[in-house]
């Protein structure tokens, strides 16, 4: 098997086609890279937000448990 270029020059140069190789490897790579830049943004903020989310939650069931205790404290003061 032999190789299809002879030299790295003639690899970029691309038989003379390099600049619209190249613009098309870029074409192709650019918006794959944004892609993947976007994707892990939105993962860190939405990881972001489920955390928020179970936080807002846990309080809302701490407060929900006092407020029973509460309740029942009120009721047992009452009734004795």
């Amino acid at each position: 098997m032999s190789a299809a270029f002879s030299s790295w020059q003639a690899f970029f140069a691309m038989g003379g086609y390099a600049f619209y190789v190249w613009l098309a490897v870029a074409a192709t790579l650019l918006p794959l890279l944004g892609l993947l830049l976007h994707t892990l943004w939105q993962r860190k903020q939405l990881l972001a937000e489920v955390h928020r989310q179970v936080a807002r939650e846990r309080r809302i069931h701490q407060s929900k448990q006092k407020s029973a205790i509460a309740q029942s404290d009120n009721s047992r003061g009452t009734l004795s």
